[in-house]
């Protein structure tokens, strides 16, 4: 009966790892819910508990796709390859509403821009700083202290290795979990009480889990204002990072 179950797992695999994702998520939104009080949200302990799991998936089996590797997860590889990626980036552009952006004013539209080019900047400072002189190492890296969306799609175009964009990924994450702790201590510090200082912090901050999760510690009714900005910044930072902050990188660097 198992080798039957088992059997059909494997056989659709895509299906497998959907299923797979929900349960992950599952548990961690349960784990953010009850033992962190919401105050680190449920997406970014499952980013974490994916990269935990594909390091134990890549020694156990010696491969180079961390749980894609083992015969029943296979339908990983495909899930998260660049097919679904590329179909999730046009989701969220068909999502933009420029309509809904003019509402956030200039204001918004500068911490868009602001809050996007400084995190990028430091990270490629601090990439170059610790030896990576390639382009492609420098970018990738700069992407992910944008957030851990924009550094991988931006690694995946122009070629970063797998380990470039698990770094990448990795200093995301932890710009998100920090976003999520510290935006209930300062609220009060920075006025962050009122829908418009909202649209400015989702725009500067940028990571959409991270603003979401910071701002329902603090005030829940301003979690729509401070989303959508961050969506905003998301979707700017996919464009962005591949292209004009790549040949910014290349014309510095070279290569």
């Amino acid at each position: 009966m198992s080798e039957r179950l088992l059997d059909v797992f494997t056989s659709n695999g895509l299906i497998t790892a959907f299923a797979a994702v929900g349960l992950l998520m599952l548990i961690c939104n349960l784990v953010s819910t009850h033992l962190t009080a919401g105050r680190i949200h449920g997406s970014a302990i499952a980013i974490a508990a994916g990269l935990v799991l594909s390091y134990i998936g890549g020694l156990t089996t010696g491969g180079e796709d961390g749980l894609a590797d083992i015969a029943l997860f296979s339908g990983l590889g495909l899930m998260g390859g660049s097919m679904l990626r590329d179909f999730a980036i046009v989701a969220t552009a068909f999502g933009v509403d420029v309509g809904e952006l003019r509402k956030a004013g200039l204001n918004g539209v500068v911490a868009l821009f602001a809050g996007l080019g400084v995190p990028f900047v430091l990270g490629g400072v601090v990439a170059y700083l610790f030896g990576y002189t390639d382009p492609v190492a420098v970018t990738t890296i700069g992407a992910g202290a944008a957030t851990y969306i924009v550094g991988p799609v931006t690694g995946s175009a122009i070629g970063a290795g797998s380990d470039l964009i698990a770094l990448s990924i990795a200093i995301g994450l932890v710009k998100s979990i920090s976003v999520m702790i510290i935006t209930p201590a300062i609220a009060r510090t920075i006025s962050l009480n009122n829908p418009s200082a909202a649209l400015v912090f989702g725009g500067m901050m940028g990571t959409t889990s991270g603003v979401a999760g910071g701002l329902a510690a603090t005030d829940p009714r301003l979690v729509p204002y401070g989303a959508m900005t961050a969506t905003f910044y998301t979707g700017l930072g996919c464009l962005l990072g591949p292209s004009l902050f790549y040949l910014i990188v290349r014309a510095l660097l070279g290569g």
